[in-house]
């Protein structure tokens, strides 16, 4: 008897032991995939993969088990299966990437929204795509985004801004995390710094967006949106080298506070230091820059679950460019010429959801901008501070999805010129509505419109209209129209004011822009039977101005004069995106925009200067698994744009040729938690020299010391001047650095 106990013991005890392993592969596209994550569902068994894609789960009982392998980036995948008994299951894992046609956004409606389901287009790009040709900066970065083009203003300094559909900088309001930090005296600064190691995506909205944003963003915006330190890595570095000497370096830090928080930290630093005249005119062709950027973001864990963020970032820079003899002795002397930039800038930003049942969220921000900078022998001495906050209410009423807001903007903004003869102080109050209706299953309609108050230009209303037809999961159309107003801070936007040696007329007080725009987006999506996926998208715009503040270089070559246009400014045309995934793992982002951008008065039609009819943008990656090697080809075109000249005599030509900067890059990614990346930038060796005699115009004489002028204050034409041409570096439409190598490393710890 003992025995027949001990033998069903014995047997009992190897059933309910009786355990399996499961074990497999990840992968994308063939290649492995390391630090996945693999969880046993409604079970304590997770794991992740090495550095060949493999995993392992061990002593699994007998049941029913659903197993979930995911990767950021990449779209989660789920299988069933039933372990019997003592036994090793294989179950290997293909990952497919998560196209951005999905992404959830924030921008276009002020809440989180499907991309396909918002009724206002936005584009996102995750660092993947910005990965394919590491830059420095952000700046530098959109240069390979459809429609945006990174403006370089001064040959000199190498500031410069983000256009958008042809649009000058200043249209364009750049956020992070959704708040209004990056404007003013930072447009020219504000996108330099942040630490790409903290990037989630951005966002952008092309086309007015004041009814949600307010002033500046008339020609669009770009949302900078920053990870939560939840889901960022443990630890991350990314420093690479050109063959030029410049130096950027990335790091991103991970921390839990006990439970009750966690912090996120980013570093950027970049160092170039080596001057360079290619070009032969005695002038760097790059600035020199000495920067670094401290950026952290805090996540407060509630009780109740609702938000609570805070984030803070310190950026600092010093920059010069000029002769190549300057140094630092000579900074704002008449003897050596230079332009010498001392940037300081402290943000702060923050979301705080309230506690009440009510989905309401409080929003904050402040900016200190100190900018100590000489241009030759003119100092330009300037400080701005802005503060934002916003409460909105999200409310959800039958078929309307409701947004209520209310804002607050303090700008206050000191310069040593002669326009600003004291301080400017302005408080801005705002309160916007908008209502998101669901007409039908397939039709939505988004009515919004804005209210701001602003102490120099009075009321101000812009209203906003947009529709989407779901034709099905594979086709989208969308409407939207809408009023925008640009608020004018001139020598904060307007760099090319402060550099070179014209004068700056500003003939009247000038009056808010106003822009009226429509735009027609579709989008269509292609899945084909062998797994592959091509998404379409095209917009059709136009946008109409009033009041325009264009600087006119024109009616005298030693002036900038500024005023509102008298007459009309028109911009439209027609952009395509064509993004592409093949299961051969062949990428394609392909992207075409064409523009007219014009201004009328006195009923004479001109195209507006630095504007381009076309561009072109192309980022194509073949991966090949065998050898853990990714390769990315991208690359831009812009078509021919007016260039500023100096009068009838300027030698140099009043259109730049169509241009191209197209960029190689092999990234090897076998070893684990590394990246190893070398490439060629501006592989055909493209500078805006080519063709011209010069670029800086009067290069040898940057004080203007030699120049004779009549009695009416118009150049003349001498033997040491044949051209009657004054100093002036604003001929300027692209970089001046040609063909470069780069190397760099990432390491990554999950």
């Amino acid at each position: 008897m003992k025995n027949l106990i001990l033998f069903f013991c014995i047997l009992i005890n190897t059933i309910s032991f009786a355990q399996s392993t499961i074990k497999g592969k990840i992968t994308s596209q063939g290649m492995p995939m390391q630090q996945a994550n693999i969880v046993l569902k409604n079970t304590k068994n997770a794991t992740i993969s090495n550095e060949d894609g493999s995993y392992s789960i061990k002593n699994i009982t007998a049941g029913n088990y659903e197993v979930l392998a995911s990767y950021t980036g990449f779209k989660p995948q789920r299988k069933s299966i039933t372990v019997i008994d003592s036994t090793e299951i294989i179950l290997d894992f293909d990952l497919k990437e998560n196209n951005t046609l999905d992404e959830v956004v924030v921008t276009g409606t002020l809440k989180p929204v499907s991309r396909l389901e918002s009724p206002v287009p936005v584009e996102v790009y995750k660092p993947t795509f910005f990965k394919k040709n590491p830059t420095a900066n952000i700046f530098e970065a959109l240069q390979n985004v459809n429609g945006v083009r990174p403006q370089l203003n001064c040959n000199v300094c190498n500031t410069g801004d983000i256009h958008i559909n042809g649009l000058e900088g200043p249209y364009t309001l750049v956020l992070i995390d959704g708040m209004p930090i990056v404007s003013g005296l930072s447009t020219v600064y504000g996108l330099s710094g942040i630490p790409n190691s903290l990037l989630e995506r951005i966002e952008i909205v092309k086309g007015p967006a004041s009814s949600l944003y307010g002033s500046e963003a008339v020609g669009g915006l770009i949302n900078i949106i920053t990870k939560n330190p939840k889901n960022a890595a443990i630890f991350s570095a990314d420093a690479f080298s050109t063959s030029w000497g410049e130096v950027n370096i990335d790091l991103g830090f991970k921390a839990n506070i006990g439970k009750s928080a966690s912090v996120l930290t980013g570093v950027n630093y970049f160092n170039y230091s080596n001057p360079i005249d290619n070009n032969d005119d005695n002038f760097t062709d790059v600035t020199l820059q000495d920067r670094i950027s401290v950026f952290q973001k805090w996540n407060f864990n509630r009780k109740s679950n609702k938000l609570f963020s805070m984030a803070g970032r310190f950026f600092y820079e010093d920059r010069w460019g000029g002769e190549l003899q300057w140094e630092k002795k000579y900074r704002g002397g008449d003897e050596v010429y230079g332009e010498s930039i001392y940037t300081k800038r402290w943000e702060l930003l923050g979301a705080y959801e309230l506690p009440v049942s009510e989905k309401m969220l409080f929003s904050f921000s402040y900016t200190d901008h100190d900018q100590n900078s000489v241009y030759g022998d003119i100092p330009y001495l300037a400080k701005q501070r802005i503060g934002f906050g916003q409460l909105t209410w999200d409310k959800k009423l039958n078929n309307h999805d409701l947004l209520f807001g209310t804002a607050i903007r303090y700008q206050y903004y000191d310069d040593n010129t002669t326009a600003t003869t004291e301080a400017d102080v302005n408080w801005i109050p705002s309160v916007f509505v908008q209502d998101e209706i669901n007409l039908a299953e397939k039709h939505k309609l988004l009515l919004g419109a804005r209210y701001d108050y602003n102490n120099n230009h009075g009321s101000i209303f812009t209203p906003r209209l947009a529709y989407k037809w779901k034709v099905n999961d594979n086709n989208i159309l969308r409407f939207n129209t809408g009023t925008g107003f640009r608020i004018v801070n001139l020598f904060t936007e307007e760099h090319a004011a402060l550099t070179g040696s014209r004068d700056v007329i500003v003939l009247e007080e000038l009056k808010p822009e106003r822009s009226y725009n429509a735009n027609l987006n579709y989008l269509k999506k292609i899945y084909t039977k062998n797994g592959n996926f091509i998404g379409w998208e095209t917009t059709a715009w136009y946008t109409y101005f009033t009041n325009s503040i264009i600087p006119d270089y024109d009616s005298n070559p030693n002036q900038i004069i500024y005023k509102n246009l008298n007459g009309h400014a028109v911009t439209k045309g027609i952009s395509t995106n064509i993004d592409m995934v093949f299961n051969n793992g062949l990428k394609m982002i392909l992207g075409a925009t064409y523009m007219d951008v014009t201004k009328t008065e006195n009923s004479i039609t001109t195209q507006q200067i630095l504007t381009e009819k076309f561009t072109g943008t192309w980022a194509i990656s073949y991966r090949i698994p065998k050898y853990f090697l990714d390769i990315d080809y991208t690359g831009n075109l812009y078509g021919p744009m007016r260039l500023p000249l100096l009068g009838a005599l300027d030698p140099r030509k009043e259109y730049s040729p169509t241009w191209s900067i197209q960029n190689i890059q092999f990234t090897f990614n076998k070893l684990k938690n590394f990246e190893i990346y070398l490439g060629i930038k501006n592989l055909l060796n493209w500078t805006p020299n080519k063709g011209n005699p010069f670029i800086i115009a009067r290069a040898n004489d940057p004080f203007d010391k030699n120049v004779q002028f009549d009695t009416n204050g118009n150049v003349q034409a001498t033997p040491d001047n044949p051209y009657a041409l004054t100093f002036d570096p604003g001929y300027v439409y692209g970089p001046n650095q040609g063909i470069r190598s780069f190397f760099g490393l990432r390491y990554t710890l999950k």
